[in-house]
């Protein structure tokens, strides 16, 4: 493994793709605090800014491998309120904005570097982009995926020929057996948010979205490890300071509000979440560096949005995106950019990598929170006819009926009584009110469970608060 010392400067970073290359004349041995620094491109001691100048080089330097991807006006604007613009870089070949910057640290390796190949730690969207460009440009692959990466993107990885190693249950730990693996047999490490031309080439996207819309108010933006969130800042703000920086995490990995509430990186844990690829520990060195000072606003959503914004996506726009490209319509939906309102958006579309498996549970999820999915538990007569009666009352208003469950065992009333757990799809949430109305009113124990803004109610413990909440 390469060394960092911290008079390394950044003719040396660009020239070995790390911040110190072993052929220089004055090799590195720095330590930290009596440590080997593991990951030389990312020093806590010495933190480095991403400039303008290496996102304009890296906008060069990558724009024949990479697509520039559309940024049109959204069909849900006049459901926001706002002028909302998508920028759709999951259309790149590997379904995320992760290939520029991979391109782009690829494309500096020196010669020797290129021969020894590349590895990288990725819950997937990264490996993938380094899977498929270092197929492109020639150059040897390893990629450590977590156990918890989606199969999709594990696939994908071993199509491009890549080395791929199922291990670690998480982020962090794949991350360490990556690093451990670059020491040992040479490779580059390419750290996936935090290298320096990672940033660099996540913020050509800015440059396309300036070129594509006028008058942008604000750009909201993913935000996971931070480099996407970097690079953006530092193109938008040097070309346009009026402009605000939006960055939204999922509330179970929060890690760069964290960082905010700190003023520095903090390790945070991480929990299960929809936005998969945004599930970084703690936010990197250089990305924290570089973003610190220019980011406007953080946004934490909570999950049940997030479902809600990929049905949107899939219902509105035609477009299947993954929970983290979701994350910005998720924050405008949950009201939490409401000062936005009559003014110009530019939400950035990051990936579109979601297992059809986790599709079909987001999208009921979604459902779900969005009161069209319901789930009630009716008690009603168990002589012979008694649970058709209900479900043609239910069918009556144009309700579908997705799952009947039946209980007797547990019915503690009196034994002539089944409870009937009803599973119902309607059209939207009035629908729903409406059946819940049509049931209260036709038996005496009925109870919704998962109506959203704390409406699960009960018609017999709770007719009081039923009532007040109908008022």
């Amino acid at each position: 493994m390469v060394q960092l010392k911290l008079n390394c400067s950044r003719d040396d970073m660009r020239e070995s793709g790390f911040c110190c290359d072993p052929n220089n004349p004055n090799p590195c041995s720095h330590k930290n605090n009596g440590a080997l620094v593991e990951d030389p491109s990312c020093n806590p001691d010495s933190p480095l800014k991403v400039t303008f100048e290496e996102i304009t080089s890296a906008a060069y330097k990558i724009k024949s491998g990479i697509i520039n991807t559309p940024c049109p006006r959204s069909h849900m604007s006049h459901l926001t309120g706002m002028d909302v613009y998508l920028k759709k870089d999951f259309l790149q070949n590997t379904g995320s904005f992760k290939e520029r910057g991979a391109r782009y640290a690829m494309l500096m390796l020196s010669p020797e570097r290129r021969q020894n190949g590349v590895i990288a730690a990725s819950l997937g969207n990264h490996a993938q982009a380094v899977c498929y460009h270092g197929y492109l440009l020639g150059i040897p692959v390893t990629v450590v995926m977590p156990i918890i990466a989606p199969i999709m993107k594990i696939q994908k990885c071993k199509e491009f020929n890549a080395n791929v190693i199922m291990e670690g249950k998480d982020m962090a730990e794949a991350k360490k057996i990556a690093i451990k693996m670059a020491k040992e047999k040479g490779y580059t490490y390419i750290n996936g948010y935090d290298h320096p031309q990672i940033i660099a080439g996540q913020g050509t996207i800015a440059l396309e979205i300036l070129e594509q819309v006028e008058d942008i108010d604000a750009i909201v933006v993913p935000t996971g490890g931070g480099g996407l969130l970097a690079g953006v800042a530092v193109a938008v703000k040097t070309l346009n300071p009026k402009i605000k920086i939006i960055g939204v995490e999922s509330e179970r990995c929060a890690s760069f509000s964290k960082a905010m509430d700190a003023e520095k990186p903090v390790s945070t844990a991480i929990e299960g979440t929809l936005a998969d690829g945004l599930a970084v520990p703690m936010v990197g060195y250089n990305a924290w560096e570089t973003a610190k000072s220019l980011v406007d606003k953080m946004v934490v959503v909570k999950e049940e949005w997030i479902a809600v914004a990929i049905l949107r996506m899939v219902e509105l726009e035609k477009c299947v995106v993954e929970g983290a490209g979701a994350v910005g319509l998720a924050a405008i939906l949950a009201g939490q950019l409401d000062e936005f309102k009559g003014k110009r958006v530019v939400l950035i579309l990051s990936g579109g990598n979601i297992d059809t498996t986790i599709l079909g549970r987001c999208l009921e999820r979604g459902l779900a929170a969005d009161g069209r999915l319901v789930k009630c538990k009716v008690t009603v007569s168990d002589r012979p006819g008694g649970i058709s009666e209900l479900c043609k009352l239910i069918g009556s208003i144009g309700v579908s009926i997705k799952d009947v469950i039946h209980e007797r065992a547990w019915v503690t009333s009196d034994v002539f009584s089944v409870e009937v757990k009803v599973v119902c799809e309607t059209r939207d949430y009035a629908h729903s009110l409406e059946l819940r109305e049509l049931l209260f009113n036709r038996y005496k124990k009925v109870k919704f469970e998962n109506l959203p803004d704390n409406l699960a109610v009960s018609s017999t413990s709770d007719e009081c608060i039923y009532k007040q909440q109908c008022n």
